[in-house]
């Protein structure tokens, strides 16, 4: 499994409405990350699409990321057909082998199963004819309805983002998670997170973690993986909670990334 960081590694940094930083992170910042952490590889997301850079720009942001010998992979929301044959095109550009999706509505609804079967096929062609996986990332569809599909399907061109932690929206657990799309996973979104009770004993709150400082059991998941006979890129991403200035939370998600790259590089090659 290769090891690489994402645009959620540094959300704070990168800024959204309600945290604006005075000097956000750019694609460029993110590449340079990469390069200082030792990673090989890139995935660009929604809050830093590719494709709104003009071509001058994605011209040099592409140039720099193949003299740094850094895979770039793209990742963006939705099923919209326009908007992923926008983005493969993109993603063609830059040599990106997979595209991953949150399969929504546009409303940002989750799709029903029958939906999402329609909008694969209607796209399947596009990822035949361009060679890139779409790859869906779990959160809002059970797990098991996301197996099924992609059973169903039976491509190559269709695969998931494994994240370890959106689903305990649904709820569901990591263990669940892993279990029913293990077969199917191209890309694991690793997460580390702790689940505390509320002080007052009614109720309990998500927060993210270094990895490594967390509850998550990586060895097992990849163990897993590797039972399933998969071997898929692994991208940090980070939870930092807020602190008191925006430059402090940017400060703790700077060092949480050294941390956690230090850590899974005892298990992930480069």
């Amino acid at each position: 499994m290769k090891l690489g960081i994402g645009s959620y590694t540094f959300m704070w940094s990168i800024g959204f409405p309600g945290a604006e930083p005075e000097n956000p992170m750019d694609a460029f910042g993110l590449l340079e990350m990469a390069i200082q952490l030792g990673v090989g590889t890139v995935q660009l997301g929604p809050n830093l699409p590719l494709s709104d850079l003009p071509d001058i720009d994605l011209d040099r942001f592409l140039n720099r990321a193949r003299y740094e010998h850094i895979q770039i992979e793209m990742a963006t929301r939705g099923m919209d057909p326009h908007h992923l044959r926008r983005q493969l095109t993109v993603a063609q550009r830059a040599g990106s082998k997979m595209l991953r999706t949150v399969p929504e509505s546009e409303a940002g609804d989750p799709l029903t199963s029958p939906a999402l079967k329609d909008h694969l096929e209607n796209i399947l062609p596009e990822l035949e004819r361009t060679q890139i996986q779409l790859t869906l990332e779990n959160g809002t569809i059970p797990a098991r309805l996301l197996a099924d599909l992609l059973d169903r399907l039976d491509s190559p061109w269709i695969g998931i983002t494994l994240d370890t932690v959106n689903s305990l929206a649904i709820p569901e657990g990591t263990d669940e998670v892993v279990g029913a799309l293990a077969r199917h996973t191209s890309c694991v979104h690793v997460k580390d997170f702790v689940v505390l009770r509320e002080w007052h004993r009614m109720g309990f709150k998500v927060e993210g973690r270094p990895a490594g400082r967390g509850q998550l059991k990586l060895p097992a998941i990849l163990q897993s993986l590797g039972q399933a006979g998969v071997s898929p890129l692994a991208i940090l991403e980070l939870w930092p909670p807020e602190q008191s200035r925006l430059g402090d939370t940017i400060g703790l998600e700077h060092a949480w990334a050294r941390e956690s790259i230090q850590y899974l590089r005892n298990y992930l090659a480069e």
